[in-house]
């Protein structure tokens, strides 16, 4: 399944970002296309590509699902251009997510995660999970070995922690008087 964690939308701005860093008062992004970053605000409206899901028949298909149906069809090349007619994304969608609810999946749905396909083809971030059943028992035996270690620097920090006077210290708390 293709990975889309990190990779975001931002509504009002054309293309797809990936997530960089944590500002002050939001997000830095930057743009898969030409790699500027900007600042994010958090009253911006984002949608994470991994959280989208389109409406089935059934129940609701994850985006990550349908693009790497996608990359499978068009053997990882890219797909349909977005801008083709009606007709044609219809009957393209249909071979890659036959059981779409026709009713609540717009053709604009569809040209957008063509789009987004495209742009992710193209800057080359469609890239796979990663198998955690492989590397599961791997990972336990690593978490238990960090577990200790953080454990470890845990009870040497509080030993530095307290002054001369015995009394701990309380880095990053600021006390403040009533008014």
């Amino acid at each position: 399944m293709i990975d889309l964690t990190g990779i975001i939308s931002i509504s009002g701005q054309p293309g797809l970002y990936k997530i960089v860093a944590q500002s002050k008062n939001g997000i830095i992004v930057e743009s898969l296309s030409d790699k500027k970053r900007l600042n994010v605000y958090a009253s911006t409206k984002v949608s994470t590509l991994s959280d989208i899901s389109m409406f089935t028949t059934g129940d609701d298909k994850p985006i990550e699902e349908i693009m790497t149906s996608v990359f499978e069809k068009e053997k990882g090349g890219p797909a349909i251009d977005n801008k083709a007619d009606d007709k044609a994304i219809e009957k393209y969608f249909s071979s890659i997510l036959p059981e779409y609810d026709k009713e609540r999946v717009y053709v604009s749905n569809m040209r957008k995660l063509i789009n987004w396909y495209n742009a992710l083809q193209a800057t080359g971030s469609l890239k796979e999970k990663e198998e955690k059943k492989e590397s599961g028992e791997k990972t336990k035996a690593v978490k238990a070995e960090e577990k200790t270690k953080a454990k470890k620097t845990v009870t040497k920090d509080t030993a530095k922690a307290k002054t001369s006077a015995g009394v701990k210290k309380t880095t990053g708390v600021r006390k403040t008087g009533t008014a």
